[in-house]
């Protein structure tokens, strides 16, 4: 398939993002090819996305049912920011000198999404509180364990991402955290097979935000990072991430508390997520 989007696109940046948080067995990036294993409806597969000689995505698809390649190719829009408007969301950014700097430097940044609810919300409470390589590291072992095996071409793509009716059963404390989050992954399992449309977009963004957090162990900055990759709501902002915070310190050179934070993040409204994203990309320059 060819999936279009509006360019600039920096797929360097959305490789890089995906590259650091690749889960062992589930996905791999090699020579600039994203890859990983699917599963809609029980039919099982696997997919490769690469940049495309024009302003689009290449795709490959193996399925057994050809029937899923509409929602796939739905998901994959979503997973990689397809859909946005640089030119809208750079000008609107760009208003504030800091910002612009920011947009000028990276103009095709877009915000990563994800390939399922589950899978990004697991993602999230893995990394409450830890780096995101040790929280990767969980979820390889969580994929290992409980996720389907699946045959592949791709030696790194051996399982697919478990189950909903899995994870609400198991004791996931055992893979070597501690209790209370292992119940919350358990919790928010078992949410979405009573709620089938808890991870889908809600009328609004707090609307999306107050559903999640009202689930037990998910605060504030697990569901607007969730409202950001999978809700696809682009003014989500957690301004207590302590990436932000940091990154927008770096920047202007002085201390930066979660309120200051909040309050700056005004003037990029109604595009805070891809600030947020902007902040973030420039501490990986940094480094």
């Amino acid at each position: 398939m060819r999936l279009a989007y509006q360019p600039p696109y920096d797929w360097a940046a959305m490789l890089g993002f995906l590259s650091l948080r690749a889960i062992t067995g589930l996905e791999s990036v090699e020579a600039g090819v994203y890859r990983r294993s699917i599963s809609i409806n029980g039919c099982h597969g696997w997919i490769s996305v690469a940049p495309g000689a024009g302003d689009w995505l290449d795709v490959g698809v193996e399925v057994s049912d050809a029937a899923v390649l509409a929602e796939i190719a739905r998901r994959l829009r979503a997973m990689f920011d397809l859909d946005a408007q640089p030119g809208l969301i750079n000008a609107q950014l760009a208003a504030d000198p800091l910002m612009a700097q920011l947009v000028a430097a990276r103009p095709g940044l877009r915000v990563p999404g994800a390939w399922d609810g589950l899978e990004l919300a697991i993602r999230a409470v893995l990394g409450q509180q830890i780096t995101v390589v040790a929280a990767i590291r969980l979820a390889g072992k969580l994929v290992a364990q409980y996720g389907q095996p699946l045959a592949t071409p791709h030696a790194g793509i051996t399982h697919l991402f478990p189950t909903p009716e899995v994870l609400a059963q198991a004791d996931l404390a055992t893979l070597g955290m501690p209790k209370a989050r292992g119940r919350t992954l358990s919790g928010v399992a078992q949410a979405l097979l009573d709620d089938p449309q808890l991870f889908e977009p809600k009328a609004s963004l707090n609307d999306g935000v107050a559903r999640l957090v009202a689930l037990p162990g998910i605060g504030d900055w697990t569901a607007q990072y969730i409202a950001m990759r999978q809700l696809r709501e682009p003014d989500a902002f957690a301004s207590g991430d302590i990436g932000l915070i940091n990154a927008l310190a770096a920047l202007e050179g002085g201390p930066v508390s979660a309120r200051q934070l909040w309050v700056r993040a005004e003037a990029w409204r109604p595009w805070r997520a891809y600030a947020a994203q902007h902040l973030w990309a420039s501490l990986q320059r940094a480094d």
